[in-house]
């Protein structure tokens, strides 16, 4: 084997190692989080766990990213650490895929069906058209497919390029001969586990194996401790995950190290006595692709059907070498309020994105009480109410920062077309959400200033706004329900109720106007009325913005501001239909201004 031999293996290495990301990655943004919202709504059925985990593994093909998924949602509190378990165990078990489909390439047959069966026969065709999609097609989704049909080829050719660059070794006597120092059951656990962990996938570290065998000097005395190895090295990643965490999720990287390192020691205490007894003849066989997935298989199936009826003892020893303390207790009874915005869930982006999403939501929900606590305030004054809508402001605030910053972040990382979209949505919509919370601080402030100064509205303005405040809190309502459903239709409709809340503060003003030539009103009591509508007009045009940021979730910023910019609004038209409902529906009381 000469250099150059040499730099053909290492750059097969490569390509395998960026295919196999490459296809990971294409995988989890086509599943879009639902994948990642089947493990979070898991029931406590461990069965069904287990299934789910291995399930989800096999289609994402990494069982680091799984049990990083998990060591979040319990870090989070979304999912209990005794569910956890399960999935842990199924990873395990659907990570082995890998290897069966790697395995395909040592298929050695002139038969025309075989051969297509064969990843090297197939690969280059998904190749070409992975690449049409990715060039040639806009829809995001099918782009995200052609994404995963080169990422499989290029896998599939650095395989094929580190198995040809391998052959040669086979008449290469140290080669030969390092292979041998490794059926020592022991120093193979280490390397196989020292290798996987440096690469941080057990599927890439079983298909360089796979690859090696094609030399023909491996044989399975060498190649089964390397696969127990591959299988403890894995856990690197979790355990990673799980520095600076809270003792629960610290707590599922044990687990998966746990079941990963007692299955392995009962696994290599019965083999290895069976063989003492016994004398296995296959170990001392050439070991190929096929054999390697049959054992990498083999021996998580067997130690999750082992271990998976002791699965409370897993827990329990876990918590015996993390033990809790008065301040974990303490946490367990308060929920953190974000911690399901947990930064492990930014390494799977359509999550993380749902994730911060169900907040902007929570955040929308809070507003809104808070907007009618302080719109009720204004006619009946309450001290503890004024004070709830302060901590409600204060709260808002808080949300803004954190779910800003978790976008901010989450905006690095590689996201699909429409998730993309999404992001840019939620991040216009939690400024307005936010503006809308300090409107509504604003109307507390204008009632307490009046209640301290003992003012009063005179009867026919006071019975103008509350039909001013209703109309104001039923846009907000409307722009909750329409961002809550990502409806655009219904987000048209948003438009014409905004230019209805401003017709109605040119009609108040007029009035007030009205009453203070008649000596019904005074100047003090103008200005104070100018400040409420002003508020509430301000909050329909924030109300307008989150409309069109769910226009821009189908088409972009420009289209979005251009539909609004070229609405007819001449009599007899869609919208003017739609603007006079609301001018009756919201009908000021007694005569108009004129």
């Amino acid at each position: 084997m000469d250099f150059f031999d040499l730099l053909t293996m290492a750059g097969g290495l490569a390509l395998f190692l960026y295919g196999m990301h490459l296809l990971s990655e294409g995988l989890e943004k086509l599943s879009g989080g639902r994948l990642e919202r089947v493990l979070e709504n898991l029931t406590n059925n461990r069965i069904k766990a287990v299934l789910l985990g291995a399930g989800v593994t096999a289609v994402i093909q990494s069982s680091s990213a799984t049990t990083v998924m998990v060591v979040g949602f319990v870090n989070s509190g979304i999912m209990k650490l005794s569910q956890a378990i399960g999935i842990i165990m199924g990873a395990n078990v659907g990570t082995t895929i890998t290897s069966w489909v790697l395995s395909l390439t040592g298929i050695e047959s002139d038969n025309f069906f075989l051969q297509l069966v064969k990843p090297t026969s197939f690969s280059p065709v998904l190749a070409v058209i992975g690449v049409i999609f990715i060039l040639f097609m806009k829809n995001g989704r099918k782009r995200d497919l052609g994404s995963i049909l080169v990422g499989f080829a290029i896998l599939m050719t650095g395989m094929d390029t580190m198995s040809s660059a391998m052959k040669p070794l086979s008449g290469v006597p140290w080669f030969t001969g390092l292979f041998t120092m490794f059926t020592n059951p022991v120093l193979g656990l280490i390397v196989g586990a020292l290798i996987t962990a440096v690469i941080q996938s057990s599927s890439a570290s079983v298909g360089i194996l796979q690859a090696l065998c094609a030399t023909g000097k491996i044989r399975y005395a060498a190649a089964v401790p390397i696969i127990l190895g591959q299988n403890i090295g894995t856990c690197v990643t979790a355990m990673m995950s799980g520095i600076g965490a809270s003792k629960n999720a610290r707590r599922a990287s044990i687990v998966h190290l746990l079941f990963n390192v007692i299955g392995t020691v009962i696994f290599m205490t019965v083999f290895y006595s069976l063989n003492a007894a016994l004398h296995f003849a296959f170990l001392q066989d050439a070991a190929d692709s096929a054999g390697i997935a049959v054992v990498h298989t083999g021996f998580n199936v067997l130690a999750t059907l082992i271990l998976l009826p002791f699965a409370d003892f897993l827990e329990k020893l876990s918590l015996i070498l993390i033990k809790p303390d008065e301040e974990e207790e303490r946490q367990a009874r308060e929920v953190e309020l974000f911690a399901k915005m947990d930064e492990r869930f930014l390494n799977t982006p359509s999550f993380a994105l749902e994730q911060a999403y169900s907040y902007v939501i929570k955040m929308a929900e809070i507003t809104r009480e808070s907007l009618n606590k302080a719109t009720y305030n204004l006619f009946e004054y309450d001290k503890a109410a004024a004070g709830e809508v302060e901590q409600m402001e204060n709260l808002v605030d808080r949300y803004d920062d954190e779910i800003s910053g978790y976008l901010v972040k989450l905006s690095s990382r590689n996201l699909s077309e429409p998730d993309s979209r999404k992001l840019n949505m939620l991040l216009h919509s939690v400024g307005d959400w936010e503006r809308i919370s300090d409107h509504a601080m604003n109307l507390s402030d204008c009632a307490r200033e009046m209640n301290k100064k003992g003012q009063a509205f005179s009867d026919k303005a006071t019975e103008e706004l509350k039909v001013f405040a209703q109309a104001a809190r039923d846009i907000v309502s409307v722009s909750l329900d329409v961002f809550e459903v990502e409806d655009e239709e219904a987000a048209k409709s948003i438009e014409p109720f905004e230019e209805a809340i401003d017709v109605l503060q040119k009609e108040m003003k007029k009035r007030h106007m009205k009453r203070l030539r008649k000596g019904k009103c005074t100047a003090e009591m103008g200005f104070v009325l100018s400040d409420i509508t002003n508020n509430f007009e301000r909050i329909a045009d924030h109300c307008s913005n989150l409309a069109i940021n769910v226009m821009q979730l189908r088409e972009d910023d420009t289209h979005a501001h251009e539909y609004v910019g070229s609405i007819e609004k001449g009599e007899g038209t869609e919208f003017d239909r739609a603007l006079q409902e609301h001018l009756r529906r919201y009908e000021l009381p007694g005569k108009a201004a004129k």
